[in-house]
């Protein structure tokens, strides 16, 4: 009864994981549910899986050690400013729109004046900053992460120099103030303070 548990958890597990949108999460409950089905298959002796799982399992294990290296390396992300009236960043904000307020529920669209931009990870778009002037404060509208890109850390690279806090900097704004409507903040991790239910960022 239970080895035929096992097996039943490990393929379930597998299932599961090609439901996964973030990419680590897939990789590592792809990775759990391989190992599991390499026991089951092993104790069985069905010895052609044994060697298919045994071969996913590298092959999972590999991936994981390369994005998790890329996780917090600033060559991989690349923030780039774009105008307000972009068509691409239209086309990013209109396709992810309900994803977008879930998080940001008082997002409303980009506004004349805004400073934009888009986060890259090659020719793929992460994510999309949008602050708002107020005086020598750069006042955060929207922070979206994609759900692929979730698990990793863009907003590191967007708070950085090297990144839009550079080109912010350059613009003349002195100070970061985020959105207190913001689900699952995470701007304590870079640097930024808490004031009441935002937080702020000294330039």
């Amino acid at each position: 009864m239970w080895l035929d548990l096992l097996g039943w958890g490990g393929s379930a597990l597998l299932v599961y994981s090609l439901l996964q949108a973030r990419v680590l999460r897939f990789r590592a409950l792809n990775l759990l549910g391989c190992l599991v089905l390499l026991v089951f298959n092993t104790l069985i002796e069905v010895w052609p899986m044994v060697g298919m799982n045994a071969v996913l399992v590298a092959i999972n294990v590999w991936f994981l050690v390369k994005l998790l290296g890329e996780a917090h390396d600033q060559a991989v992300f690349e923030v780039l400013e774009v105008g307000t009236d972009d068509a691409y960043l239209a086309h990013v904000l209109r396709g992810h729109a309900a994803d977008i307020a879930r998080f940001q529920p008082d997002w409303h669209g980009v506004r004349p004046g805004d400073h934009a931009f888009v986060v890259q990870r090659g020719d793929e778009t992460v994510g999309v900053f949008v602050v708002r002037p107020d005086g020598d404060v750069a006042r955060v509208r929207l922070d979206y992460v994609t759900p692929r890109y979730r698990d990793f850390t863009p907003g590191e690279f967007v708070w950085r120099r090297s990144g839009a806090l550079g080109e912010l900097h350059e613009a003349g704004f002195r100070h970061v103030l985020t959105s207190p409507h913001m689900v699952g903040a995470y701007y304590q991790r870079v640097g930024f303070r808490p004031q009441g239910r935002e937080y702020v960022l000294d330039l």
